[in-house]
């Protein structure tokens, strides 16, 4: 299955002027577990997916009580400066859609 099969949200946003944060929310805990338990994302498929360096991801955190999953990368430029193309981060999170979970 996709991620957007089992995760009820999926969304980026500012985390401050120099870092977006990045949120997946599980439908429910079967659908949290699985996404958890399979491994796909973790620190270093996360800079793959979104082409950045491992050293940009600043946080990856697993947050069972919600059953979510969030993550932060670091931007190259703060939000705003010139040649910053999404001045909120919002727009930010649909490649993680068609990431597959098996």
């Amino acid at each position: 299955m996709k991620l957007v099969e089992l995760a009820s949200t999926i969304r980026s946003k500012n985390a401050g002027v120099d870092h977006i944060t990045f949120d997946v929310i599980c439908r429910d805990r079967a659908n949290f577990e699985r996404v958890r338990d399979s491994g796909v994302l973790n620190r270093g498929a996360v800079a793959r997916l979104f082409g950045v360096e491992e050293g940009r991801v600043t946080d990856f955190v697993v947050f069972e009580p919600a059953n979510a999953i969030k993550f932060t990368i670091r931007r190259l430029r703060p939000s705003g400066s010139m040649g910053e193309s999404d001045l909120f981060g919002a727009q930010q999170y649909a490649p993680l859609f068609d990431v597959e979970i098996p």
